[in-house]
């Protein structure tokens, strides 16, 4: 078979037929590849040195063995050396990936990963020998300083998402750090001048083909401004022209952005400049919209060129999977760090992590994204050319068909339609609206056209009487009951000032929303009170219109927005304040699906993972969306009537005491990092012996009885164990326990109480601490059991019922468990503790029970909520020495019933003030979402009043 081959090509070949792997390999890539049959016959002595090499059989770890090839080169070499020295280089380099990859040696992410370390390698070599040499002809680029200034070059696209193709352009932009002008040189250039020139030599060496080919084609195409804008540009006009001037599809280009020289310093320094630009700090939910538009520029370019069977941008192709990536990216990655990636597959892996895709959905883009990269990679082996079009030879589809497993290329063709069918669908559901039943722009029903023609006529003839007459009329025949009112609220709207100032694309997207919201409102039970809900909402979000395309994005968000505003105004007021609640608006499933008590930690830790550490401001942020989603999630379900009261408190302090203990540990490692851990040795203990100073938190109130409602505040207590003649930090900066403690609180208190641009997490009372406003911030256990065993009133041992410690070490709350048993267990004289539990009852009705003859307090007015604390709370303190199980709880509603069990109040009593305390704290929870206060008319609840009456009359001031 030999004997026709030239002498040196069968030498190799006998080589190469000796090895059983590259003998079984050959027949396939010769046929598959002609670039490297080509290769095999026109340079046989590098086939052989390949071989002797076993670099074909090699998996390359990272680019050290082209590092090392390219270190033996000279040192000196001259233009057209280092063009052939490269390109020769390159050529073998992409023979031995074709190789691996026909064979199958080789998986799609170790090809990906070679040919770009390839390319990122020579460009850096390659500018390497450049720079010298133009710093020897005009001298050294330098700052202001005399420093010496480098060249940076940014990756794009595939390259800067290390995802390169065979025979990919490498998209780059070239940057500088600081203006200035060349030193030392033999004529002076400014730093502009010198970088325009080393780029243009550098693209010359690595793009001009000549007869050994190129190094890899250079589009300089993405820098700002594109071919009109300079080569080079310093990162102070680099950011400017990104807040200025960039175009929107230029986010979506720089995701990928990488810099491939330099170092981790000037990294960072452009990156910050950069992210910004890239990356909102608010859920950006134009990102959809701004997709849609690009792809249907790139649909009409695609259908121009007839190429129509392009497997990157044509439909159901690697574009797509990359636009549905991009999507998510630019719509969380601001709030989410996490998914500033720049490879598609880890960024798949992370919407599935962050449940942002269903796994299922992100298993199959990964499965198309293999199929699609591997056919791209097979068109480009034939002859070393770029190209994404399939081919129309029958040579060709044969061998794609053979090269990918097919028997032939109907098969082939097949299996290509089936992902490309799926990717499309999974576009069209994320970035074509599908997900929400179809794009709202493109709905069309009689009435929606009547309300955007009157929506439009307003805005064309605001004060016209012929025009407002025809709309009243046209809104109560499409089943406005108030159109008078109605039209004078959409009047306001168009002339509020939020408004005036608003972009073409906000009017746009504002005449889009406007007539969606008017036709889901005309069912509602109050249209008026609602629209006026959620029109300040959208006056509220005027300048932020991505909100409103969220809405026209997604008409199910739309939908429950305005099932929820209906329903709550308080809800309606969280979503205006908060707009970024909205995104929990967009899934039904979700909106209405409640973490179990116990997975609220999980989950919020899950949530700050995404959060840079030292980012305290992101932590805050996150923190307060947590618990802002959280209890959304809570109210929806409670108004659909999913939850009882109780359940509903459940999840709220569930909710609260996650976040009191997840401020806590932030804090303490805050101080620990400062000062180190606080230990402290007892007085009689051995001098070398140190213990761990411990904190906890506790709850008093709402929080301690797992009552929470929707406005409650938290009543706290910070107590410590720190006791003995040493009590100090162990850090570098050492200070005393009681100063650390002191510190730590306030760092906690920051934690809750700040107000950012998220809100704060929760208000804090410390008026129970032990001494109340005069007392300490924080005590040690000792203090405060000394405390309450000397001064405290009667009153705070009522408190001290409902008290529990949420969080902190485990060793300082189990202690202060046990001295709350031990403080509630004292025998008392039922007498006078009657005596003094109704005298504080009385003094607490005569300052806060807002009864009058028009209404009625639930809280505070005789026979309502306190009274039936107050009831249970006596019988705490004076059952409790001989019940101990009556402090297994600290909830109302579970002590009632050991009461029962006990046999210590009958059962009739216990059923009617469960009953009422149900009743009552069932309609303040109603009147709380409708931001009302706990008022009532005098007539409501007269039976529930009437037995909580009697039975205090009974047991606080009867006989027995």
């Amino acid at each position: 078979m030999l004997a026709h081959v030239e002498p040196a090509l069968a030498a190799t070949l006998s080589e190469l037929l000796a090895q059983p792997a590259l003998c079984a390999s050959l027949p396939k890539v010769w046929a598959c590849s002609q670039f490297v049959t080509k290769y095999c016959q026109q340079q046989p002595a590098q086939l052989a040195e390949l071989l002797a090499s076993g670099d074909l059989g090699r998996v390359y770890p990272d680019a050290s063995p082209v590092q090392t090839r390219l270190a033996a080169w000279p040192a000196q070499l001259d233009e057209a050396a280092l063009m052939r020295a490269l390109r020769l280089l390159r050529n073998r380099e992409m023979v031995r990936l074709i190789w691996r990859d026909l064979a199958g040696w080789a998986d799609l992410a170790e090809s990906l990963q070679d040919i770009s370390n390839l390319a990122i390698t020579l460009v850096n070599h390659t500018l390497t020998r450049l720079y010298p040499e133009l710093c020897q002809r005009y001298g050294t680029p330098c700052d202001s300083q005399g420093q010496a200034q480098p060249l940076l070059v940014i990756a794009m696209g595939k390259l800067g998402g290390r995802e390169l193709n065979f025979s990919s352009d490498i998209d780059l932009i070239f940057t500088y750090p600081e203006a200035g002008e060349t030193r030392h040189g033999k004529r002076v250039l400014t730093n502009q001048e010198f970088f325009v020139r080393l780029g243009q030599k550098l693209i010359q060496v690595l793009n001009t083909p000549t007869a050994d080919g190129f190094v890899f084609r250079v589009d300089m195409r993405l820098r700002p401004f594109g071919d009109s804008g300079p080569l080079a540009m310093h990162f102070s006009a680099l950011e400017d022209y990104y807040q200025s001037h960039a175009r929107e599809w230029e986010r979506y280009a720089l995701i990928k952005a990488r810099l491939i020289t330099g170092t981790p310093a000037d990294e960072a320094r452009l990156f910050k400049l950069l992210r910004p630009f890239v990356y909102r700090r608010y859920l950006d939910f134009g990102a959809f919209e701004s997709l849609r538009d690009l792809k249907a520029q790139i649909d009409q370019e695609v259908r121009r060129r007839a190429g129509e069977h392009n497997i990157k941008l044509g439909q159901g192709g690697i574009r797509e999977i990359e636009f549905i990536c991009q999507a998510f990216q630019m719509l969380r990655g601001g709030r989410q760090p996490a998914l500033q990636t720049r490879h598609l597959l880890t960024t798949l892996t992370r919407l599935a992590d962050y449940q942002h895709l269903p796994h299922a959905v992100t298993e199959q883009l990964r499965t198309a994204y293999h199929f699609l990269r591997r056919t791209e990679h097979r068109l480009q082996a034939i002859d070393d050319r770029q190209t994404q079009v399939l081919p129309v030879d029958p040579l060709n589809r044969q061998r794609i068909a053979y090269s990918l497993g097919f028997a032939d290329w109907d098969s082939f063709l097949s299996a290509l339609h089936q992902q490309q069918a799926c990717v499309q669908q999974h576009f069209q559901e994320v970035i074509a609206g599908g997900q929400s039943g179809g794009d709202a722009n493109t709905v069309h029903s009689p009435v929606l056209d009547t309300l955007k023609l009157l929506w439009t006529g307003l805005n064309e003839s605001s004060g016209n009487d012929d025009h407002r007459s025809h709309a009243l009329d046209t809104l109560n025949h499409l089943g406005f009951r108030d159109p008078a009112r109605l039209w004078q609220q959409l009047c306001a709207l168009q002339n509020a000032p939020a408004l005036r100032h608003r972009s073409r694309q906000g009017q746009d997207r504002l005449d889009t929303l406007l007539p969606l919201l008017l036709q889901e409102i005309v069912s509602c039970a109050d249209q008026n009170t609602t629209l006026e809900r959620i029109l300040g909402l959208i006056e509220a979000v005027a300048r932020r219109s991505v909100y409103l395309s969220l809405l026209i994005e997604h008409p199910a968000a739309l939908h429950h927005l305005v099932t929820l505003c209906a329903s709550s105004a308080w809800i309606a007021e969280q979503l205006t304040h908060y707009p970024l609640l909205l995104d929990e608006l967009l899934d039904k499933r979700r909106l209405y699906d409640i973490l179990d008590p116990e997975a609220i930690d999980s989950a919020l830790h899950a949530q700050l993972a995404h959060v840079p550490q030292d980012d305290l401001e992101m932590q805050m942020d996150a923190l307060r969306h947590f618990k802002r989603a959280q209890v959304i999630h809570v109210a929806a379900a409670e108004l659909d009537q999913q939850l009882t009261v109780e359940v509903v408190s459940d999840y709220l302090t569930a909710i609260a005491c996650a976040l009191i203990r997840q401020t806590l540990a932030m804090a303490w490692a805050q101080q620990v990092e400062k000062y180190g851990t606080p230990h402290y040795r007892e007085d009689d203990a051995d001098p070398s012996s140190l213990r761990p100073a411990g904190f906890c938190v506790v709850a008093y109130g709402k929080v301690g009885a797992i009552e929470m409602s929707h406005s409650s505040d938290l009543d706290l207590v910070f107590l410590h164990n720190s006791r003995g003649g040493f009590q100090a930090t162990d850090g570098a900066k050492s200070i005393e326990n009681n100063v650390f403690f002191a510190r730590l609180l306030t760092r906690l208190i920051h934690l809750l109480t700040t107000q950012t641009a998220a809100g704060d997490l929760y208000e804090v009372d410390q008026r129970l601490r032990p001494g109340g406003k005069s007392g300490l911030l924080v005590s040690s256990l000792d203090a405060f059991y000394r405390y309450q065993c000397e001064d405290a009133w009667t009153w705070e041992h009522q408190a001290l019922v409902r008290a529990r410690a949420v969080a902190g070490d485990p060793s300082c709350m189990q202690r202060f468990e046990a001295y709350r048993c031990e403080l509630l267990s004292r025998v008392r004289d039922p007498q006078a503790l009657r005596q003094e539990v109704s005298e504080m009852r009385r003094k607490m009705r005569d300052n806060l029970d807002k009864s009058n003859a028009e209404r009625f307090d639930l809280k505070q007015g005789v026979g309502g909520v306190t009274d039936i604390e107050f009831i249970v709370q006596y019988g705490v303190l004076r059952w409790a020495a001989d019940h101990p199980d009556l402090l297994t709880t600290t909830g109302l509603l579970p002590m009632l019933r050991r009461f029962e069990n006990a046999q210590l109040i009958d059962t009739a009593t216990c059923t009617a003030l469960s009953h009422a305390y149900r009743c009552y704290r069932r309609e303040i929870h109603r009147l709380g979402l409708q931001n009302l206060p706990a008022l009532v008319p005098p007539e409501a609840f007269s039976a529930e009043r009437a037995q909580v009456s009697h039975w205090w009359q009974v047991m606080m001031e009867g006989t027995n």
